[in-house]
């Protein structure tokens, strides 16, 4: 029984595949010297030849002794061989024999890759590359690589590029088809064809070239080898739409739907939103609304349902408004809930990942939809309500108790701020109040926003009191709003205490860079503290923020003026009226300053242009007025200061430039009659009866006008007199007094600070402060002494009363420049030849 199992276990042909085989044994390599041997040799020398296996897919090839002889293989492994190699038979071969093996190799054969007992070997076959194969290959790679360089092209901004390169591979897809059909070559290349067309054709569309686009599109869609171009009709509807073309943009669609299989749904769903867009532009609105309806009973999304909402409201169906609005409201938005990105207590690891994925692009995504859905919403609600129901109070509370049932529950405390907000615009305070003060108990957010615009509503109504209060409740609610830190700034402005002010708008800027109401009011502030180049860098931080708000450069110009950089002004002033051309303002103050640095012209052309767009102002009608009178053009004055006289019907000095200006141009009947009409208004006007005196010719109305003259005289001197003796008491205490109401009348014409009107303000409420550090009273005093400056004039409204009867007169435009003789000398006195005889030959024939 031994024997008969000893001789099973020989004949075994699966045993010893567990025992250790050296040959992989990796360990001892650095010993090994034929391993080493071969590690030195070069590529293509080998090792001397140990051993050969015949029959083998090895051959002759010399084998390194590491891995031992291979002829005692199977005994190496301690397993026989079996098959056909215990036969002596060679294995069957499965390589090329171009490559040097065979299967006819037996037992002891030598392995000759390269034929060298046969002759030397054949060379290589090298591909050639002139072959017409082989050029339409390289063609066909070369307009495929023009196709994309047009596109990175497109995609960096480059559209003349994109497009020149695009027509260059139009050339080259020519040229290869006319070099196949000259070669006898049929094969159309039509994927490459269609790219270059299409490709084309975008590129055309880009640079606005539409009919060579539509022509274009026109090839691809007409060409009966291109399968499933239904689709580019679409590209042809669009290039339609741009042109108002709306019936065959309608057209084109409904050709491009008929075209594409219900597979395609989103595709199908997006062609019917642009064929109801096309309905509302031409106003058909009902069928917009049939379209629209499909496509909610489909495919329901927010911009869809927002669209036939506005459908609805341009026919008026309220009943219809309603129901659009609740399937509005309850359209899922595919996003889940926000619980998942608030970090739990107990797991660290899913704490990680939220961290991670808190501000990863799928949340960002996320927190863009469900904004632009509340975008959405907000906006039907704000539309909807004041046509829904009998008044817009009634239909806000049908929207706010819809918004409380839905997914929107957030929503209903802002539409109720809005509300209140539609209260104010419609001047129902009492209202706005009453609604604002409901959200004093809501939660943090919403108690806050409301307290913002309460306190803004009282800083309208100059009830700086309850301001503060409700600015320091929306602060309590919410220490981080910075509507509420600048509408407590605001309040501690108007109180004079300019640094606490600075500190608030400073916090506020703090919590919001981008809160540009307390930024342009820090920089007031610091106008106030005089401050100035802090005030400037404020505003030029804004001006970074603003690019186009005239009210910002003119703060850097009224800046620069007080810096004593006139330049600088005058260029921002230039600004503000490449803005608001039209703005009269910054041109009167360009006037100025242009006056100022002495260029009359210049000042002249903007004062001008400002009376142009607004001929009320008193400063630049008197500056015109001087500015003609200067030129001796006293005609064009005439004009500018009964002007003056219209706005200002009490002031008798405009009255009586009037009358020194006809005076002046020679029409002293003119002049005498207008006197005559100011002293029936004025009787006591002492300037105006002396030049009736003077210009009277009649002997007996001038006695008349003498007798009043001395009447009004007397008057005069004993009014003044009388004030006289009632300052003696109390002189210097009078004139503290004077001093401090013009210190105040001059406050009241400063900048007064920006109020924060709600927290969701797009544009910020700005004032433009034209007249900060300038009251207008001071250029009224400047231009009144231009007018005294004005050759030899004095003051023409406060004479002085002799006691005897003084009929001179002070012109109150200054006496009239001499004018240059230019008549002829007389002949008797200056001529030569007076006392000489004239001779015959002199004497005329």
């Amino acid at each position: 029984m031994d024997n008969v199992y000893l001789a099973v276990e020989e004949d075994d042909l699966y045993s010893g595949y567990n025992d250790y085989n050296p040959t992989f044994d990796f360990e001892d390599l650095e010993n090994d010297v034929g391993f080493q041997q071969t590690v030195r040799t070069s590529h293509g020398r080998r090792p001397p030849l140990t051993a050969k296996i015949p029959g083998t897919a090895i051959g002759a090839r010399p084998l390194a002794t590491s891995f031992g002889s291979r002829i005692p293989l199977a005994s190496s492994l301690g397993r026989p061989m079996t098959g056909a190699v215990q036969e002596g038979a060679a294995r069957p071969m499965t390589a090329v024999r171009a490559a040097g093996y065979t299967s006819s190799l037996t037992r002891g054969s030598t392995f000759d890759p390269l034929g060298q007992s046969k002759g030397p070997a054949p060379p290589l076959e090298l591909k050639n590359e002139d072959t017409p194969e082989e050029k339409f290959k390289i063609m066909e790679k070369q307009v495929n690589d023009l196709i994309k360089e047009s596109c990175k092209a497109h995609s960096m901004g480059s559209l003349q590029q994109a497009l020149d390169v695009a027509k260059e591979a139009g050339r080259k897809e020519r040229a290869l088809v006319r070099q196949k059909e000259q070669s006898g070559n049929t094969d159309l290349n039509l994927d490459l064809y269609y790219a270059v067309l299409l490709n084309l054709a975008n590129q055309y569309v880009n640079n606005e070239m539409y009919p060579e686009a539509l022509n274009m599109f026109q090839v691809i869609v007409k060409n009966k080898m291109f399968s499933n171009t239904g689709h580019l009709k679409v590209n042809m509807a669009n290039i339609y739409f741009k042109h108002k073309n709306y019936p065959k943009a309608i057209k084109f669609y409904r050709m491009a739907l008929d075209q594409i299989s219900n597979a395609h749904k989103e595709m199908r769903i997006k062609i019917m939103q642009n064929i109801c867009v096309v309905f509302i532009r031409m106003g058909q609105y009902t069928d917009a609304i049939t379209s629209y309806e499909h496509i909610m009973s489909e495919s329901p999304n927010i911009k869809t349902g927002f669209n036939l909402i506005l459908c609805y409201y341009a026919i008026g169906d309220k009943e219809r408004m309603k129901k659009a609005f609740q399937k509005l409201i309850a359209i899922p938005l595919g996003i889940d809930e926000e619980d998942k990105y608030i970090p739990s207590n107990d797991d660290t690891s899913s704490n990680m990942v939220i961290e991670a994925i808190k501000n990863d692009k799928l949340h960002q995504m996320e927190r863009d939809l469900k904004v632009k859905a509340e975008r959405y919403i907000m906006t039907a609600a704000k539309l909807i309500a004041p046509a829904i129901e009998t008044s817009f109070a009634s239909g806000f509370d049908w929207c706010v108790d819809m918004m409380k049932s839905s997914q929107y529950v957030e929503l209903a405390n802002d539409l109720e701020i809005n509300k209140a907000i539609t209260y104010l615009r419609q001047k129902d305070f009492n209202q706005a109040v009453e609604t604002l003060k409901t959200f004093e108990k809501k939660d943090s957010r919403v108690k806050s926003a409301a307290a913002t615009n309460l306190s803004f509503f009282y800083l309208l109504e100059k009830d700086y009191d309850q301001a503060e209060r409700y600015a320091d409740l929306a602060m309590n609610a919410d220490r981080y709003n910075p509507a509420a830190l600048t509408n407590k700034g605001n309040t501690v402005f108007v109180k004079q205490d300019y640094e606490k002010a600075a500190e608030f708008f400073k916090e506020a800027l703090r919590n919001d860079s981008s809160c540009t109401e307390a930024l342009y009011n820090l920089g007031l502030t610091y106008k106030k503290l005089n401050r100035l180049n802090e005030a400037l860098d404020c505003f030029l931080k804004l001006h970074a923020i603003l690019r186009d708000s005239g009210q910002v450069m003119f703060q850097l110009a009224n800046l620069y003026e007080l810096l004593e950089d006139p330049q600088q002004a005058i260029e921002w002033l230039m600004q503000v009226i490449s803005v608001t051309p039209t703005d009269p303002h910054p041109l009167a103050k360009l006037g100025e300053l242009h006056d100022a640095e002495g260029d009359k012209s210049q000042a002249f052309h903007y004062y001008y242009d400002s009376f142009r767009y607004f001929p009320s102002n008193i400063d630049v009608i008197e500056w015109l007025g001087a500015y003609y009178v200067e030129a001796q053009f006293c005609e064009k004055a005439i004009m500018y200061f009964e002007r003056a006289t219209l706005i200002q019907p009490t002031q008798v000095k405009w009255q009586l430039m009037v009358a020194s200006c006809h005076r002046r141009s020679g029409n002293f009947q003119t002049a005498l009659e207008t006197y005559k009409e100011i002293h029936r208004k004025f009787p006591e006007n002492v300037e105006c009866l002396r030049f009736l005196v003077r210009l009277c010719a009649d002997p007996g109305l001038k006695e008349e006008y003498v007798t009043k003259l001395k009447k009004a005289e007397k008057m005069k001197e004993i009014r003044e007199q009388r004030v006289k003796s009632g300052r003696e008491g109390s002189a210097s205490g009078r004139r503290e007094g004077r001093e401090g109401s013009a210190g105040s009348a001059g406050t009241s014409d400063d900048v007064k600070p920006v109020f924060q009107p709600e927290p969701k303000q797009t544009s910020p409420l700005l004032d433009s402060g034209r007249d900060s550090g300038h009251s207008s009273s001071t250029k009224g005093e400047r231009l009144s002494a231009r007018m005294r400056s004005l050759p030899g004039s004095n003051e023409p409204y406060e004479a002085s009363s002799p006691k005897e009867l003084d009929a001179s007169y002070v012109d109150p435009l200054g006496p009239q420049m001499e004018r240059p003789k230019t008549a002829a000398k007389k002949r008797l006195e200056d001529d030569d030849f007076a006392d000489e005889e004239l001779g015959d030959d002199l004497l005329p024939e």
